[in-house]
């Protein structure tokens, strides 16, 4: 990702070189603001935005450019990083004794400004103090050039490297179905390099780029070229990997000649760039999507930079360049000045809203936060410090020292505050079923989460599941001690048995839901959910058209009953039930349920699950035994009212309402409930369609055998003609 700083020089100030007639060709670059330090940490950033004059063409000496524009949002980082600078120095549990110091350089936005003052910091230059010597102190190790054969060894970036952003972005494009889209880039590093990321993840998510063009800010005529090219494209998506100086000069030309219509895909240097957002740009960015650097609440900052007043260094060129500017006033009496209005020295910066002020956003302002702390952990380690004896070793260190301790990593905690628990700089992915631990030094198994049977929630749906199941078994030895009796003979014993027999494999049947879920468990779980329940309700849907047969029997002439005698409704029932045997051996053949181990919900958790298979067998089965719940719900409807003074449609009826609404409710439950909920919530679905069928058909029953025998009694049942057919 694009940082517009280069950060962390490091290096002692104790050791000084005297060189006898030596001399400096040229101007010494001097920083734009210092402190001296015990160790001095190096900073480069583009506090002005331009340069004045031509671009070096090397044909002629090379004239002096002056720095323009002042850049309020890279001073506000410079003055951030002096501020964790103050802050360490401040404290007594981080490098305790030691002071740092800090050397600033500006970059003016321009490559050969930031070679130079890299090159300044590398060197350490000052100005000369006589003609025949060049005093010169050890510089800060901004990059040690003599230990490039590895590549940038001690370099280190405190924000997700480019590589992963772009194919993320590929990624993104992917998941909205832009599948044509036109790309942009800055033709430097950062664009070059993440655009060339990006386009071979592209073509590895199978997506398009019509074209792929570049452009730098110094180059006004490739800028209308590339213009010319997205006009004349059709992609309508544009992915723009763009510094934010290349956004601002793009986002121009585009409102200039009035180009919208395109979708944006951007990066985070210039994603969440307020300031790009005009009212006259909106009609480009409006909805524009890409990815930010994470940002945080860094305490004091705020009030530190506002706190800032010229009065206090008078003779800093750049302060006094920015309070000019900010104030649009002269600090200088002299009648060459940009501004005719004195300054009073009343002004204050609380009564600014620019970017220099602004700290709503400050994503990358956390960065250089991070940056500072880092270095800071890194250098109390290699020091050996200790809040009470202070630093053990001697201060003069190389970088590649304090490299293995240079990372780490910032936690932002409740209450928005950063903390920082160090690390080595070598960071090792771990497998996908490998978690870093506490100490973020060794991979560890991750969790495994299944409803075991030890678990509080596996122990409640256990205890319901028996319950359940004895209570069914107890009903059916009242059913069977009391099987002569009318109420039992009227309501067709031989169903009301095998119904009986089905509600207690059903409610036997939760229990395959709980445990470790295995190639057998997967196959067998959902396989005999489908078979009882289709048991189940056949049984209750060949009750309900014994009750519309039998009232049809009574009507003169009838002879229907004899059409669905005990042998037809055991032929219904047992039609019923082998088609979603069918139905379960075509799934099992074709994509069985399997253990699955599911990484995705949860970083830190394998889920094991039992996955489908085959999701159209799955919703098969389910839609199976909700179509016959259906028929038997209307069935059973139309039966309510027919005159008997112990019509079982009616229980049926509400048994029916309760099972379809339970069913209802689990079709959303079960696709929104993550790892193990989502089986809790299947077996919670079990269960209360069982109870429900349960309590619905035969407590009623149970109550006149056991409460109420003298209702009991033919004399009782024999409330119209219907009542007698209805033996079995």
């Amino acid at each position: 990702m694009h940082v517009q700083l280069a950060l962390l020089a490091l290096g002692a100030f104790s050791v000084t070189a005297q060189s006898p007639g030596c001399q400096l060709l040229g101007t010494a670059v001097m920083p734009s603001f210092s402190q001296e330090g015990q160790i001095t940490l190096g900073g480069v950033f583009f506090l002005h935005g331009e340069t004045g004059g031509k671009e070096n063409q090397f044909t002629v000496k090379p004239t002096s450019m002056d720095c323009q524009g002042v850049n309020f949002r890279e001073f506000r980082l410079a003055q951030t990083m002096i501020f964790a600078i103050e802050e360490i120095n401040n404290r007594t549990d981080i490098l305790p004794g030691v002071t740092l110091g800090y050397k600033i350089y500006d970059t003016c936005a321009s490559v050969t400004f930031s070679v130079r003052s890299a090159m300044a910091l590398m060197n350490s230059y000052e100005e000369m103090r006589s003609d025949t010597l060049c005093s010169r102190s050890a510089p800060p190790r901004y990059l040690c050039v003599f230990e490039l054969q590895e590549k940038y060894s001690n370099f280190f970036r405190t924000i997700p490297s480019d590589y992963y952003q772009s194919r993320a972005l590929a990624q993104l494009v992917k998941h909205f179905g832009w599948t044509w889209v036109g790309a942009v880039r800055s033709d430097n590093d950062y664009g070059n390099s993440g655009m060339a990321t990006f386009v071979e993840a592209a073509n590895q998510e199978g997506i398009c780029i019509e074209y792929s063009v570049k452009f730098h800010r110094t180059e006004p005529e490739k800028l209308l070229k590339v213009i010319d090219t997205i006009e004349r494209g059709t992609a309508k998506v544009v992915v723009a990997f763009l510094t934010v100086l290349e956004m601002y000069y793009f986002l121009e030309q585009l409102t200039l000649q009035n180009i919208t219509g395109f979708q944006m895909v951007g990066t985070e240097a210039w994603i969440t760039g307020s300031h790009l957002a005009t009212p006259s740009s909106y009609r480009i960015l409006g909805g524009s999507i890409g990815f930010a650097v994470t940002g945080a609440k860094i305490s004091g900052l705020n009030e530190f930079l506002l706190k800032l007043h010229v009065s206090k260094n008078t003779d800093n060129a750049f302060l006094k360049d920015f309070w000019e500017t900010a104030f649009q006033c002269s600090l200088s009496k002299e009648d060459n000045s940009r501004y005719t209005k004195p300054c009073t020295g009343s002004e204050s910066l609380t009564e600014l809203k620019n970017q220099y002020t602004d700290t709503s956003e400050i994503r990358i302002t956390n960065n250089v936060y991070k940056s500072v702390h880092a270095t800071a952990y890194s250098l109390h380690n290699q020091l050996e410090c200790t809040p009470h004896k202070g630093c053990a070793k001697n201060l003069n260190i190389e970088p590649w020292q304090v490299s293995p301790l240079a990372c780490v990593n910032s936690v932002k905690h409740s209450n928005k505050t950063i903390h920082f628990l160090s690390d080595s700089n070598d960071c090792i992915p771990c497998d996908l079923e490998y978690w870093s631990n506490e100490k973020r030094d060794r991979c560890v198994l991750k969790t495994v989460e299944f409803l075991s049977f030890e678990e509080v929630m596996g122990i409640v749906l256990v205890i319901f599941s028996l319950f359940g199941t004895c209570l069914t078994v107890l009903v059916a030895v009242v059913f069977l001690a009391h099987k002569n009796t009318p109420i039992v003979r009227a309501n067709n014993s031989e169903l009301s048995f095998l119904l009986l027999f089905s509600l207690t494999l059903c409610f036997l049947c939760s229990l395959t839901f709980i445990g470790r879920p295995s190639q057998w468990s997967c196959m067998l779980r959902h396989t005999a959910f489908g078979v009882t329940f289709v048991l189940c309700i056949s049984c209750v849907l060949g009750k309900t058209i014994v009750v519309l047969m039998a009232f049809r029997a009574t009507l003169p002439g009838s002879n229907v009953m004899k059409w669905f005698g005990p042998p037809q409704q055991r032929l219904t029932v047992l039609a019923f039930t082998l088609i979603q045997v069918l139905i379960c051996v075509l799934w099992l053949t074709l994509s069985p349920p399997f253990p699955n181990k599911n990484m995705k919900y949860y970083k830190d958790k394998v889920i094991l699950e039992c996955d489908v298979g085959s999701a159209v067998g799955f919703w098969a089965v389910l839609g199976y035994i909700g179509l016959l719940s259906l028929m038997c719900f209307v069935l059973a409807f139309l039966a309510r009212k027919l005159p008997d003074n112990f019509n079982e449609a009616k229980f049926i009826t509400f048994s029916m309402l309760i099972f379809c609404a339970v069913w209802i409710t689990f079709i959303p439950a079960y696709v929104s409930s993550p790892g193990k909920f989502t089986v809790a919530v299947e077996i919670f679905a079990i269960l209360a369609s069982s109870f429900g069928l349960l309590f619905c058909i035969f407590v009623p029953k149970c109550y006149i055998i056991l409460l109420k025998p003298e209702l009991n009694s033919r004399k009782s049942l024999r409330g119209n003609m219907s009542a007698r057919v209805l033996k079995s």
